[in-house]
């Protein structure tokens, strides 16, 4: 495919993201309005899964056949992934038989293999650097609550993970500041927080990393969080449980934010670590419209890069 383009980091769509958050609306309010809408007509992504997933697998899966399309669901080890083919031969396979490849990885760098080798489209469904995914859907549900993007503020609590570093991302290229609250050796990665801040700067937003969640939400209009131990990281479980248990989002927490700020969570929660059921559940959140929205941003990403939209 001539001048194929992939989707492996927020970086790839940092000159039309805009554009991208537009279409995932036009798209949701066509599906809500019940009009076919069906671009992917006839093509297929095979979605390979290290990692085992109920928003990114059940979103794609359901988008592409709502757009007219075919999702495989791959387990690597039903693949000859499995037993020792290379990423690259995989990748080169693959091309040969479907329009595109999600790849949902547990290291960065096996994706940027895949997307190297691959003629077809690679779309990041996580890895341990970056959820691109993740911070299209997010930004498009603080859209739909909150807008212009420009001139808000994101306080991020907890660990600066893949989630934190595409919302970093996400968020400068929209001009929209934001604050993450991480304790003292679990900050952002730092090469993508230069960056972030570079973007930020060209935008006229500020990117900031402070040590104190309190101070970091004061004035904020979103409060995100995620899980304290992300998978492949159970051995720390117990460490990581107390490091955090001060970042926890609490309505006590809440208090030092905008009255009307809202407070999303990317899902899994563990309720009651990271994240309180009073809070998940109560009037400001809007975690659930968040999960939602994965369908419709995935739906937006798909049209795009496997369509050309």
């Amino acid at each position: 495919m001539a001048g194929k383009r992939d989707f492996v980091s927020m970086r790839d769509v940092r000159d039309d993201l805009v554009g991208l958050l537009e279409l995932a609306g036009s798209i949701k309010n066509r599906t809500k309005a019940g009009e076919p809408y069906e671009p992917l007509r006839g093509r297929s992504l095979a979605m390979i899964f290290e990692k085992s997933s109920t928003r990114t697998r059940v979103s794609f899966e359901v988008g592409m056949t709502q757009l007219g399309g075919h999702a495989l669901f791959l387990n690597p080890n039903d693949l000859q992934l499995g037993r020792g083919e290379t990423i690259a031969d995989t990748a080169r396979v693959l091309s040969r038989y479907v329009d595109g490849i999600m790849y949902r990885a547990f290291k960065h760098e096996n994706v940027r293999e895949l997307a190297r080798n691959a003629s077809v489209p690679v779309i990041n469904g996580l890895d341990d650097r970056e959820h691109p995914c993740q911070t299209v859907s997010d930004l498009f549900t603080i859209q739909e609550r909150k807008t212009p993007l420009d001139g808000l503020k994101l306080a991020y609590v907890g660990d600066g993970n893949n989630v934190c570093n595409s919302l970093l991302l996400g968020s400068a290229t929209v001009g929209m500041d934001m604050t993450a609250a991480c304790p003292a050796g679990y900050e952002p990665d730092p090469e993508l927080l230069r960056e972030a801040r570079q973007i930020a700067k060209d935008r006229g937003a500020t990117i900031e990393v402070a040590h104190d969640p309190h101070s970091a939400v004061r004035g904020a209009d979103v409060i995100y969080t995620d899980v304290w131990v992300s998978m492949g990281q159970e051995r720390e479980k117990e460490e990581r449980e107390k490091i955090f248990r001060p970042y926890q989002v609490n309505t006590k927490l809440l208090d030092h934010a905008k009255p009307d700020a809202v407070v999303m969570h990317c899902l899994p929660a563990h309720r009651g670590l990271e994240i309180t059921d009073e809070v998940m559940d109560g009037p400001r959140s809007i975690v659930f419209d968040q999960a939602e929205n994965r369908l419709h941003a995935q739906k937006a990403i798909l049209a795009r890069f496997l369509a050309g939209v």
